[in-house]
Formats: C-alpha cells, sequence, structure tokens
C-alpha cells in the first residue's frame, strides 16, 4: 500500500440542497480544481439541509460558499463560482500560463 501524500488545497462546499445553483458551483469547482489543481485537492461537500448545525464552524451566512481550509488562512467564496478567475484568485491559486 502506498502512502496517501497530503493535499495541498483542501476545500469545503457548502450547499442547500441539489438545487440548480449548488450543482453549478460544485460542477464548476471540479472543473477548475482538475484543471489547475490536479491531484492536490479534496472536496467536501456540505449540505446545510442535511446538517445545518455545520454552518455555525465556518460562519457560513449565504450558500453556496466555498471555503479554502488548507492551505491557510482559511478562505470563502460565495456563489456558483462560474466566474474561474475569481475562484482563483479567491483560493490564492497560482496559474501557471505556458
Amino acid at each position: 500500500m502506498k502512502p496517501t501524500t497530503p493535499v495541498a488545497y483542501e476545500l469545503r462546499l457548502y450547499v442547500a440542497g441539489q438545487t440548480p445553483k449548488s450543482l453549478a458551483a460544485f460542477a464548476n469547482l471540479k472543473r477548475i480544481c482538475e484543471t489547475h489543481l490536479a491531484g492536490e485537492y479534496r472536496i467536501e461537500i456540505i449540505d446545510l439541509l442535511q446538517n445545518p448545525q455545520l454552518a455555525a464552524g465556518d460562519q457560513i451566512l449565504a450558500v453556496p460558499t466555498l471555503v479554502r481550509r488548507l492551505p491557510e488562512p482559511i478562505k470563502k467564496i460565495i456563489g456558483d463560482l462560474s466566474n474561474e478567475e475569481r475562484v482563483l484568485v479567491g483560493l490564492d491559486v497560482q496559474v501557471v500560463t505556458g
């Protein structure tokens, strides 16, 4: 068994059910992560309809909200994550242009 390598980006996406906005946020996030963070990220989806008490931990006021837990400091992005450039800036991802 090979050891698991730690992920560079630990992301939590807070949603409220399977709404079109929530699904779009997840799809956008997954696409951005695969493009720019391949193999270096983990996404945890937290549905606040099922676990409303979890909103307090990251002080979630609106959904969908993306929280970058690692690397620190913690950063938040609110919305459906459709603006890739804004998401990359918000996550502080260095984009390599070639």
